[in-house]
């Protein structure tokens, strides 16, 4: 019996999307054990906008629109990450609550990309669907992460309303 040597690129991105979703659930169960810090919350969104030099290349290029829709998505999907992520002080350090909630969001987000994915895919090529998945991404951790650092901020000053 033998089985396939090549991936298909569309299934190699679906089981790299999987794997990567699951290895954000386990970093941030796990960063739920530390003390978190501005500088934990900002880094990533930060970090991740060097993708935007995707765009360099022709292949990536898609139409504003396009760019603007998955935007959108990204923002609407941000929002029960946002409701789910809360902060408590223990002593005088700041942690992130875990919330018995993140993982099963973070695996119906993924779960609703990889099905978006098979539908855009029909109509750009793999560059641009890549493009558009990045956007909608950054869409969604860049408000995440900016209602993460004001709780943050809204904690570490004395306001108890950031719980």
């Amino acid at each position: 019996m033998s089985f396939p040597t090549v991936v298909h690129p569309q299934t190699a991105g679906a089981i790299g999307a999987a794997g990567m979703a699951l290895l954000v659930i386990a970093i941030r169960l796990r960063a739920a054990k530390k003390p978190t810090s501005a500088r934990k919350i900002v880094i990533p969104p930060l970090a991740m906008t060097t993708g935007f030099s995707m765009f360099v290349f022709p292949q990536t290029h898609i139409p504003l629109m396009y760019a603007l829709t998955a935007l959108m998505f990204g923002f609407l999907f941000s929002y029960p990450l946002i409701r789910t992520s809360k902060f408590e002080r223990i002593e005088d350090q700041i942690y992130l609550k875990r919330s018995k909630a993140f993982p099963l969001i973070l695996l119906s987000l993924l779960a609703v990309r990889i099905g978006l994915r098979g539908y855009v895919e029909q109509y750009m090529t793999l560059p641009q669907t890549g493009a558009v998945f990045f956007i909608l991404a950054y869409g969604m951790v860049v408000p995440w992460r900016i209602a993460m650092y004001r709780k943050y901020r809204e904690l570490q000053n004395g306001n108890e309303k950031a719980r």
